[in-house]
């Protein structure tokens, strides 16, 4: 629709390849991502719905750090102590993830950690799109 853009990023590690396409709207100049399709090269697919779940956990975790992940220290002690004064994506913010497991013949690899890096470019590469901005700095929504 009018007003979204995609982005798209690749990564590797733990032995896995993860590509990300970012689908993103700017709302009073602040990014939101709406959905976000992956792809993911594991090796051998033991536990397909897992894959999906730790693809979906990494995204919303990698989000939540590139758009709000801020902390700062008062005295040299960091001032956010919980979940009140560190803020993190909301269920409400959560896009719609889509995950498609590249079919392989490979030994199985890691599905934990590599879907959280690749959406902070991901959305990144998809403002640039939108405004001819890059990013340049995180988190990307000012507060």
């Amino acid at each position: 629709p009018a007003g979204w853009t995609r982005g798209v990023a690749v990564h590797e590690s733990f032995g896995s390849v993860v590509a990300q396409i970012a689908e993103v709207q700017l709302v009073d100049g602040q990014p939101k991502v709406g959905r976000v399709v992956t792809a993911v090269d594991c090796g051998v697919a033991i536990a397909p719905d897992q894959i999906a779940s730790q693809m979906e956990g990494g995204i919303c975790y990698g989000l939540s750090a590139a758009l709000f992940g801020k902390v700062t220290l008062k005295d040299g002690v960091v001032e956010q102590t919980n979940f009140d004064t560190y803020r993190v994506l909301r269920n409400s913010e959560a896009p719609t993830v889509e995950t498609y497991i590249v079919p392989s013949g490979n030994a199985p690899s890691g599905v934990g950690e590599p879907g959280t890096p690749v959406i902070a470019p991901a959305v990144a590469n998809a403002i640039l799109a939108l405004n001819g901005q890059a990013t340049t700095s995180l988190p990307m929504v000012k507060a």
